[in-house]
C-alpha cells in the first residue's frame, strides 16, 4: 500500500515546492497564507525566510530566480497589492529558475479587510494562474507551475482560498522532480526594464498570452468531466467540489490552469449539454468570459457575490435554473488573436542618439569602480539605469523602484556569496528602499548596497526628497542623514565623495572583500544643478593610442579621432577619463588654463 499523508493545503504547497526542486521560499505571514514558509522552513534543502512586507519578498525571490534556483513567494490576497509594482513589470522580464507566487484569497473576510478576487491579477498582468481544489491538487500544482514558469518564462500565479488552504485531505507522495541549478547570464534586453525593451517584451508576453492559451486547451489540469444530466458547470478551485457534491451528474469543465481561459474546451462542454451555470466565489471572473464569447450562461445572477459558497447554497441558488427553458443555442465568437503595433521607424539619415550619462556625472564614477569587480550590479529606476547601456553595460537588472536590494539579496542568499551589488538612487532609496535594507539587515544578508546620492530627483526635473529637504515650494525643510539612517538600522555604512575617484575605487575594493552588509553612499551633487566647470581634460596625442578605455565610460564629451581622441567643450572636468587611462596620455588642469 503507498504511503499517503494527510495535510492541509498550505502544508501541500509547501510539501509540493520542496518535491519540484525549490531552494527558496519567502513571503510575508498573513491569513490564510502563513502556514506554507512556516512549513518550508522545516523542510531539508530549502532556504526560507519572512520578508519585511511582500513586495521586498516578491523581490528577493526574483533575484533567487535569477541566481539559478527555483522560488516561491507567498502571501494573502491583499499582500499581492502591495507586491504589484514588482508583479507587472516581472511578468516582461520572466525568470531564469521557475518562480512561482501563492496567492491565498479570502472570501468571507475570516481575516481580512476585504475579499477582493485576485483572479484578476493573472488577467492583469497576462500571466499563467493555477487553481488547486484539494491537498492534493496543491501538492501536484507546484510542479506543474514550476514547469510552466521555465518552459513560458514567466511567473506563475497559485492561487488558493481559506478552504484550500486550511483544509486537510490526504495527500499521495510523488517522486522529486531532479531540477539542475541554472546558471546566470546577463542579458540587459531582458532584465532591464527600459522603455525600449520593455516594448520588445511586452510584444513577447502577448505572443506568449497566446501560447499559454493553447497549453490551457491541452493541460490535464483542465478536464472535461461527463456526466448524464443536461446540465453543465464551470468551476475552479474548492468552488468546483460544492457544485460536485450538490450536482453529481452535471458535466463539468473542472478548471485547474483557470488562466488563460480555453475557450475550445467551453466550446465543447456547450455542444454536450444546453445549459451552462459558472459556480465561482467572488467576482464573475470566468462568467464574463464566457458570455464574450456569446454564450448563454448563469452565474452572478443566481450564485452570491460575496462571501464562501457551500454545497447547500449552490445547490439553492441554481435548483430554479434547471426547471426553466433551457436558452437558445447560439454559436460562439471566439476573440481574435491580438495584434501589435508596429514600431516607429527613425527617418532616414538621422543620426542615431541613445540617451547617455551626462558629461560629468558622478554617477560613471561608481560604475567604473564596480565594473572591476567580480559582482552582478542589481539596479533600480533612476537616470542611472543609463548605466546598463553600452558602453558602461554596468547594471544587470531594472525591475521597479526599490527592487535593487531585494534582488541583490535573493541572488546572494540563493548562491550563499556576495556575488551581487544593489545599485540605487537617493530619491529611490527613500521611495522604497529603506524597507529591503532593513530586511536584508533581519535576514542576514551578505551584501553590498551603493546609493547614488547627488540630493535630487534628477531624472523627473530635479525635484526634493528627504534626503534634501527641499520642498515644492523651494523652501528648505530638514533633511535626513543617509549614513545615520543606516547605522541606526545597524547597518555598516560610508560615505564617499563620488568625484574622488580613487577614494571611492577603494572603498568599493574594501566592502567587496568584507563580510557582512554595508553600504556605500557616492556623494555628489548632480551636475545639472552645480554645472561647474572643475577643470579640462588636456589630450597628449603622442600617447593617446586609441585604446578605448576612456572611451568605455560612455561620456559624451569624449570623442574618437583619427589619432587620439578628443575632448569637446561641454567636458566638465570631472577627471575620471584621466584616471582610467594607463598611458598618462590624459591629463586635468585648471579651468581656463588652457589656450
Amino acid at each position: 500500500m503507498e504511503r499517503q499523508l494527510f495535510f492541509s493545503g498550505n502544508e501541500a504547497i509547501a510539501h509540493g515546492a520542496v518535491r519540484a526542486g525549490a531552494g527558496f521560499a519567502c513571503g510575508y505571514p498573513g491569513t490564510p497564507s502563513s502556514e506554507i514558509v512556516e512549513t518550508t522552513a522545516g523542510l531539508k534543502g530549502i532556504r526560507s525566510q519572512w520578508c519585511v512586507n511582500e513586495k521586498v519578498a516578491l523581490e528577493t525571490a526574483v533575484g533567487a530566480s535569477l541566481a539559478g534556483v527555483r522560488s516561491m513567494v507567498t502571501m494573502k490576497h491583499v499582500g499581492l497589492n502591495v507586491a504589484a509594482d514588482p508583479f507587472m513589470t516581472l511578468s516582461l522580464t520572466g525568470v531564469n529558475a521557475g518562480l512561482v507566487v501563492v496567492s491565498a484569497d479570502d472570501p468571507g473576510m475570516h481575516s481580512s479587510q476585504n475579499e477582493q478576487d485576485n483572479r484578476t491579477f493573472a488577467k492583469f498582468a497576462k500571466v499563467p494562474m493555477l487553481e488547486p481544489a484539494d491537498s492534493q491538487e496543491a501538492y501536484d500544482f507546484m510542479a506543474e507551475a514550476f514547469a510552466l514558469s521555465e518552459e513560458f518564462d514567466t511567473p506563475v500565479l497559485l492561487r488558493t482560498t481559506t478552504r484550500v488552504s486550511h483544509g486537510r485531505g490526504q495527500v499521495l507522495p510523488r517522486v522529486p522532480v531532479d531540477v539542475p541549478r541554472r546558471e546566470y547570464t546577463r542579458d540587459i534586453s531582458k532584465y532591464v526594464m527600459v522603455p525600449q525593451f520593455a516594448r520588445l517584451r511586452n510584444r513577447l508576453v502577448l505572443e506568449r498570452l497566446e501560447k499559454l492559451r493553447r497549453r490551457a486547451e491541452q493541460s490535464p489540469l483542465n478536464v472535461l468531466e461527463a456526466g448524464t444530466s443536461d446540465f453543465g458547470i464551470i468551476a475552479s478551485g474548492v468552488a468546483y467540489t460544492y457544485a460536485r457534491e450538490a450536482f453529481p451528474k452535471a458535466w463539468f469543465l473542472k478548471l485547474g490552469m483557470s488562466h488563460p481561459l480555453p475557450y475550445a474546451k467551453v466550446v465543447r462542454l456547450y455542444e454536450q449539454v444546453s445549459r451552462v451555470a459558472v459556480v465561482e466565489e467572488l467576482d464573475p471572473f470566468f462568467e464574463e468570459q464566457v458570455r464574450a464569447l456569446g454564450l448563454p450562461v448563469v452565474g452572478k445572477a443566481a450564485i452570491p457575490w460575496d462571501g464562501e459558497l457551500d454545497q447547500e447554497v449552490v445547490f439553492r441558488a441554481l435548483e430554479p435554473y434547471l426547471l426553466r427553458k433551457p436558452p437558445r443555442r447560439r454559436r460562439p465568437v471566439l476573440p481574435p488573436a491580438p495584434r501589435s503595433t508596429d514600431p516607429p521607424k527613425p527617418a532616414p539619415g538621422l543620426p542615431v542618439r541613445p540617451p547617455v550619462l551626462c558629461p560629468g556625472c558622478s554617477h560613471r564614477s561608481v560604475f567604473s569602480a564596480l565594473r572591476r569587480r567580480r559582482l552582478a550590479p542589481m539596479g533600480d529606476i533612476g537616470c542611472y539605469t543609463l548605466g546598463a547601456l553600452p558602453p558602461l553595460l554596468a547594471m544587470d537588472s531594472c525591475l521597479c523602484m526599490g527592487a535593487s536590494i531585494g534582488m541583490m539579496a535573493g541572488f546572494n542568499a540563493a548562491l550563499g556569496e556576495k556575488a551581487a551589488v544593489g545599485v540605487i538612487g537617493d530619491s529611490t532609496f527613500f521611495h522604497s528602499g529603506v524597507t529591503p535594507l532593513i530586511d536584508a539587515v533581519y535576514n542576514g544578508v551578505e551584501g553590498m548596497v551603493v546609493i547614488l546620492d547627488n540630493r535630487t530627483t534628477a531624472m523627473t526635473g530635479h525635484q526634493g526628497h528627504p534626503g534634501s529637504g527641499l520642498r515644492p515650494d523651494r523652501e528648505q525643510g530638514p533633511s535626513v542623514d543617509i549614513q545615520r539612517l543606516c547605522e541606526g538600522i545597524g547597518v555598516r555604512c560610508v560615505t564617499v565623495d563620488a568625484t574622488d575617484h580613487a577614494a571611492l575605487d577603494a572603498a568599493v575594493a574594501e566592502e567587496a572583500g568584507a563580510p557582512g552588509l554595508g553600504v556605500i553612499v557616492a556623494l555628489a551633487p548632480c551636475v545639472l544643478t552645480s554645472r561647474e566647470k572643475t577643470g579640462e581634460v588636456v589630450v597628449d596625442e603622442d600617447r593617446c593610442n586609441l585604446c578605448g578605455l576612456c572611451l568605455d565610460l560612455g561620456c559624451p564629451s569624449i570623442a574618437p579621432g583619427d589619432d587620439a581622441v578628443s575632448i569637446l567643450e561641454t567636458c566638465t572636468g570631472c577627471g575620471l577619463c584621466v584616471a582610467v587611462c594607463r598611458r598618462g596620455a590624459l591629463s586635468l588642469v585648471e579651468a581656463g588654463s588652457c589656450p
